[in-house]
């Protein structure tokens, strides 16, 4: 018995039953040739052996092959879920005012607590989550585009300012009003330093680290934030410039290093997943995506990392390619191949 259509190879696939990775969930379904039942990457059943497993593209292989639906994850439900999911995201980006949840559910035939559940899995974050990264977005766009800030906002369907900045409230990035004006307004203490992976430019606003990025100096950083205050070195400056040496040097879990970076809701999304990496672990592109809730997204996923800018802290030296090879990364493969080594090295 072979699969048939699958979009993933087997090893992948197995990969993603062991860690019941809900991202896959959709993409193709295992069946348990011992015990005649199919059933989603995700779920919570015990494992079966490796050599008792054969992947399908979907329900109606797996049922053409003889194999039953299973009673605990039920697979034959996945399909249902992504059209609901796709109908929902339909709704939410034609709606002039976003619908509440009860409504939305019942729109789709689901009950809201439910659908709540489907919706987040599928696509990362709950209903309310999206409409307002989706504004954000929007108002982001009208301000690279050069809007006011006040015009940026209701463009984007807030109703109110103080709305926007609730929602901008906790998100990766500067104020609003320095996504259009290179930083302006904004100051930003750097410097050079030497590191075994040579230099090392560090800079970052009293919020956190802004970049960091091997090879560059005060110009690379001015032609990044032309309108803001660049001062070298500073007191309040050095005890995180000697957290993120450290981090460098001796790496491990960064997370706690406060960082002041802008990007899209995805690529936001794409920068958080890939700081949940541990040390000494390595994800391809296409696990990234899907971990995002976007499993067709891969090379999305790919510009997201590369959009990445401040290396290490966001460690997107720890995406591969799918066969195991390094990839590119934008500082060489001598760094990113060193720090793999190193995280390696220390990993338990």
């Amino acid at each position: 018995m072979s699969a048939r259509g699958i979009s993933v190879e087997d090893d992948r696939a197995w990969q993603a039953v062991l860690g019941r990775d809900r991202g896959y969930d959709g993409r193709f379904v295992t069946g348990v040739l011992s015990t005649g039942i199919y059933c989603r990457p995700s779920c919570p059943a015990r494992h079966p052996r490796r050599e008792n497993v054969r992947f399908f593209a979907g329900p109606e292989a797996a049922e053409a092959a003889g194999l039953r639906p299973c009673l605990r994850c039920r697979p034959n439900d996945a399909a249902r879920d992504e059209e609901a999911v796709m109908r929902a995201l339909k709704l939410l980006q034609d709606a002039e005012e976003a619908p509440a949840l009860a409504e939305l559910a019942a729109h789709v035939g689901y009950s809201p607590t439910h659908f709540q559940r489907v919706f987040k899995r599928s696509v990362g974050l709950s209903p309310a989550g999206f409409v307002r990264a989706r504004r954000l977005a929007l108002a982001g766009d009208a301000l690279s585009a050069g809007a006011s800030v006040t015009e940026a906002i209701y463009e984007a369907g807030f109703g109110a300012s103080s709305r926007f900045y609730e929602a901008n409230e906790g998100r990766m990035g500067m104020a609003p009003s320095a996504w259009r004006n290179g930083g302006r307004g904004v100051t930003i203490r750097w410097a050079v330093v030497q590191t075994t992976l040579g230099p090392m430019l560090v800079a970052a606003t009293d919020k956190g680290v802004c970049r960091l990025s091997f090879g560059e100096g005060r110009e690379e950083l001015a032609a990044r934030f032309p309108g803001a205050e660049l001062i070298e070195g500073g007191a309040p400056f050095a005890a995180l410039l000697e957290q993120v040496v450290s981090a460098v040097e001796r790496p491990g879990d960064s997370r706690a290093i406060p960082l002041d970076v802008q990007g899209t809701a995805f690529q936001e999304a794409v920068w958080r997943e890939l700081q949940r990496i541990p040390p000494g672990e390595t994800r391809s592109y296409a696990q990234i995506a899907a971990a995002v809730g976007k499993p067709g997204a891969v090379r999305a996923a790919g510009s997201a990392n590369g959009a990445n800018n401040v290396a290490v802290l966001i460690p997107c030296h720890r995406v591969i390619r799918s066969d195991g090879s390094l990839g590119g990364y934008a500082y060489g493969l001598d760094i990113k191949r060193t720090l793999l080594e190193r995280e390696a090295d220390k990993r338990p």
